[in-house]
């Protein structure tokens, strides 16, 4: 059982019990969601208050890794006895309310001797804050099944728990009754356990404020330089309305953050309430001058330089503060950068050469798909002959992607053509890799080498399936991940308990393996799962999908036979430009024979253009933290320069120089097609079957366009799918708002029609 979550073990029962409930992150008390691998905040989660939740909800839920099951406030509500000091009195508490509310079974232990009783309500009512006591109610949530965060032990339900009780067998109480209580039950409680009060003579709505010659408005910089000498360690709930209302009257709608972020501060913060509270308020009198007032008798001075009157304006210069101001109004996390324009160039050289060949003899030509294969033939040939300065390689691994009938096969034949013509078939490895073994045993054989992969996303799903398939297969991509980062050093074979002839360990120097695969759409984002994303495998793939998945046919394309100068070409690359010396110079895996890799120098301006390139990166990466693409983010680079070291050598295999030019199209090149990579993971990607559907359900309406598609189209584009999920599926987008609804004139009359909202 240790493997299952609670959401699987008993989120059904509580569903068939009457409760709304929804996923707590792990290790949290906080509703969380799932997706690429990682748990991330659930802000939309207020929305289980206002509908049952629905049996596809909790199928979803309960393949999440860890998840524990938190239960919505408005049919129940729950008292939080949350005193840890004095176990005597949390019981007596325990008890009066027993007396008072009712006789509950539903007793729930976290971290003793905090304790929490479930009632069922007769209507919802707003919770009720005194500190150290809460009813939890509508627009809250309280955790009944998972591990507590503090003690590592699950929840306890000493008598029964939710999960064996129907709703209707618990006491029912109302608004009335639950005030009642908690007045009576804070008299047991001593002033030292209740939280600090920010109480103040003339500090209230109604009192004169310390500042009488000031509005009611402040400024952002002066109150929060106040506001850090109040500080919310659980003050009880009428300062903390106070601070509340003066925070608004003092910045209007502007203070919302700096109230979140103050309120914050509380163990007991519930954002949601928090917001619903700030919505709520409509100061008149109260403002600046409370904060102000406040913050002085606990010793705050404001700086000389601060303006602290709102309503005025300074009357040199910029203010003092604007820095700050400026500061605190930009996002904690910035928003990706929209994906500029990008218009696909062939560059000069052989991987040009190699790439119009290719286009001018398809029957459907591919352009992009061309630039990807010819970077990877070419990338092999050079292979253990050309580094950079900072010694990356140029093994590849390139993903073409298009649909089938399209022509994306092409590229890997003329390949196939040219290598066989030129004499060099030796670099080409199978059409298919049988295991981890035999993919280690090809590259000893010929350490530069490249497999062309067709039908790559039916390769890639069994590669990465850990689960159902055997470790041999698995072992692939387990491979493929190291020797990407292997290629400047050793890689360093399996050990084997007999050690006779056949069962040496066999290490390759500088292995440089490329691999082109060709795949359509729904095979390959089918394949990969969210951990793909996260552990870097999918990193390590320029993911090329086409443009144009029909092109015109080409109807002059039929026989073809490959330029001299094209072969020519070639031939030079996989000699190193003539400058190898020796026959056996770097032609066998192990360190018997040399390799001695020429530097291909950068130029001042191509160097300055990475640099650059690295400050936007790391700025990305940060702005990225905590989501599962900085492992595509941090490859960007790295592949820039790869391309940027092919082309270079393609156009003079004998003394390359990586320009301006090489470094400009390089950078754009894996730019883009990294930003359209994480635009379709976020789209495509999903962990379970049922994230799948939801995807593909999305993706089905967002191909309809801004037409929009009715609910008849949409059933007979997802036949795959249970009516009674796909109605599920939809309901979650809408109330998500990925989509949105409308009606128009169908066939005469009005219909429902769905459109992608974002």
């Amino acid at each position: 059982m240790a493997d299952i979550s609670w959401m699987a073990r008993v989120g059904a029962r509580l569903l068939t019990n009457g409760y709304a409930i929804l996923p707590i992150a792990p290790g949290t008390k906080k509703p969380g969601q799932f997706a690429r691998a990682v748990w991330h905040d659930y802000p939309q989660w207020n929305r289980h208050a206002t509908r049952a939740t629905t049996e596809f909800e909790v199928a979803t839920w309960s393949t999440w890794p860890g998840c524990g099951v938190g239960v919505v406030g408005g049919a129940v509500a729950a008292l939080d006895i949350d005193i840890a000091e004095d176990g005597e009195l949390a019981l007596r508490i325990e008890r009066l309310a027993r007396e008072r509310l009712g006789d509950t079974p539903a007793l729930r232990i976290g971290k003793p001797p905090k304790r929490l009783l479930v009632y069922r309500t007769t209507e919802p009512f707003a919770g009720i804050r005194r500190a150290p006591l809460e009813m939890l109610c509508l627009g809250q949530q309280f955790v009944a099944y998972a591990d507590h965060p503090d003690t590592g032990q699950p929840y306890a339900w000493p008598d029964e728990g939710l999960a064996d009780l129907d709703i209707e067998s618990l006491p029912a109480i109302d608004a009335a009754q639950a005030a009642t209580f908690i007045e009576e039950a804070l008299a047991f409680i001593p002033p030292e356990m209740r939280p600090k009060s920010l109480a103040a003579n003339g500090a209230n709505g109604a009192g004169q404020p310390c500042l009488p010659s000031h509005s009611q408005a402040g400024t952002l910089a002066a109150i929060r330089s106040a506001l850090a000498w109040l500080p919310n360690t659980d003050l009880d709930y009428d300062s903390w309305m106070r601070i509340g209302m003066a925070l608004k009257g003092a910045l209007g709608d502007q203070g919302a953050p700096l109230f979140d972020e103050w309120s914050a501060q509380a163990a007991k913060n519930d954002p949601a309430y928090t917001a619903k509270s700030w919505a709520s308020f409509k100061p008149e009198r109260i403002g600046a001058g409370t904060i102000y007032h406040l913050a002085m008798e606990r010793g705050w001075q404001p700086e000389p330089e601060l303006m602290l009157d709102g309503s005025l304006s300074a009357d040199t210069g910029a203010h003092p503060a604007a820095g700050l101001i400026a500061r605190l109004a930009q996002p904690k996390s910035p928003p990706p950068k929209a994906t500029p324009g990008f218009a696909l160039t062939i560059p000069d050289g052989l991987v040009g050469d190699l790439a119009r060949y290719m286009i001018d003899t398809a029957r459907r030509p591919q352009p992009l798909l061309a630039v990807g294969a010819s970077l990877c033939a070419l990338g092999t040939l050079m292979g253990r002959r050309y580094r950079t300065e900072s010694n990356l390689r140029s093994n590849l691994y390139v993903v073409g992607i298009a649909d089938s009938g399209s022509g994306k096969n092409h590229a890997r034949e003329v390949v196939n053509e040219v290598f066989f013509e030129a004499g060099l078939a030796h670099h080409l490895g199978g059409n298919k890799i049988a295991s981890g073994a035999g993919l280690l045993t090809a590259l000893h054989r010929q350490p530069a080498i490249l497999f062309q992969i067709d039908e790559f996303g039916m390769f890639l799903a069994a590669a990465a399936d850990r689960k159902r398939s055997p470790r041999h297969i698995t072992e692939i991509l387990d491979n493929m991940t190291e020797l990407y980062t292997a290629a400047a050093g050793i890689f360093l074979g399996a050990e084997y308990a007999n050690r006779d002839g056949s069962n040496e360990r066999r290490d390759i120097v500088q292995p440089c393996l490329c691999v082109y695969g060709t795949t359509t759409p729904l095979h390959f984002w089918g394949a990969l799962q969210g951990a793909n994303v996260v552990d870097g495998s999918l990193a390590r793939f320029l993911i090329l999908p086409s443009d144009e998945d029909y092109p015109d046919e080409n109807l002059t394309a039929g026989l073809r036979q490959a330029p001299c100068a094209l072969i020519e070409g070639l031939q030079r690359v996989a000699a190193g430009g003539g400058r190898l010396a020796g026959n056996l110079t770097g032609r066998t895996a192990g360190s018997e024979t040399a390799v001695d890799p020429m530097v291909v120098p950068m130029s001042d301006d191509a160097r300055t253009r990475f640099s650059a390139l690295s400050i936007d990166i790391t700025a990305e990466l940060r702005a990225a933290a905590g989501t599962p693409y900085t492992s595509i983010l941090a490859r960007v680079a790295e592949n820039a320069a790869k391309l940027a070291l092919i082309v270079a050598v393609g156009r003079d295999p004998h003394a390359p120089s990586i320009r301006i030019e090489d470094a400009v199209w390089a950078i754009n090149f894996v730019r883009h097609h990294a930003r359209r990579t994480i635009e379709a993971v976020e789209r495509h990607v999903a962990d379970t079957e049922t994230e799948a559907n939801v995807k593909r359900l999305r993706e089905i309406i967002r191909k309809a366009g801004a037409g929009g598609i009715t609910k008849s189209e949409i059933t007979r584009a997802s036949q795959w799918i249970r009516a009674r999920d796909r109605d599920d599926i939809l309901l979650t987008l809408i109330e998500s708002g990925d989509v949105t609804t409308a009606m128009r004139e169908t066939g005469g009359r009005r219909a429902m029609i769905f459109q992608v909202a974002r």
